[in-house]
């Protein structure tokens, strides 16, 4: 499902939603009694945080910017593209990939909950899984993306993906200019989580780590 929009975002974008509130109240109700282990939970959680986290995804992107087949690929089939490439598992096993271009810009939100593709992206950030987000981005997106510092000409066409249970979205921004003859490697390290999501651009070149 998609929105089209010619045209936001928590005012708050740490705000933990209800959700996430239950949750951290469950998992201390089932560590009194012994039934989790907080340690492997630590584990867990930085393995898709730092680990996992948009590294793998950011390798995704950085293919497809130098490899046109690749991109044609992962933009037919993105299951399939990414997993050829060693990343798949849960919450990964329908992917859609959109491309950004000079005139349309793509961005991702689950209205209903927090649908986000795990293998590439990790664990969602938590502005991602708030409501204010969730309901702001499809009614004034343009708006959402002037609260992360992205300000696009009004000719950019900015289209909403509304990731399911089904399905789950990576956005490929654009490459930056000044990145020719660069390694995959390198230009890695220019794609970010939010960049990948639609809430941001591709890092430029000179603001490379």
């Amino acid at each position: 499902m998609a929105h089209d929009h010619d045209h936001a975002h928590p005012d708050d974008h740490s705000e933990l939603g209800e959700m996430d509130l239950r949750v951290r109240a469950l998992e201390t109700v089932l560590t009194q009694k012994g039934y989790i282990d907080p340690a492997a939970l630590d584990v867990l959680i930085d393995t898709y945080q730092t680990k996992i986290g948009p590294r793998n995804g950011a390798r995704v992107v950085a293919r497809a910017w130098v490899d046109p087949a690749f991109r044609d690929w992962l933009l037919k089939d993105a299951t399939a593209a990414i997993a050829s490439l060693g990343y798949s598992g849960r919450q990964g096993e329908h992917m859609v990939a959109v491309a950004n271009t000079d005139s349309q810009h793509h961005m991702v939100v689950c209205t209903l909950c927090s649908c986000y593709p795990w293998p590439v992206l990790g664990l969602p950030p938590t502005w991602y899984k708030s409501a204010p987000y969730r309901s702001r981005a499809v009614k004034d997106p343009r708006g959402v993306l002037a609260e992360f510092d992205v300000r696009l000409p009004a000719s950019t066409a900015i289209r909403v993906w509304d990731s399911t249970a089904e399905v789950r979205y990576l956005v490929i921004p654009q490459r930056p200019d000044g990145t020719e003859g660069w390694s995959e490697e390198a230009l890695a390290e220019l794609v970010t989580r939010d960049s990948m999501i639609g809430t941001g651009l591709a890092r430029m070149p000179e603001a490379a780590p």
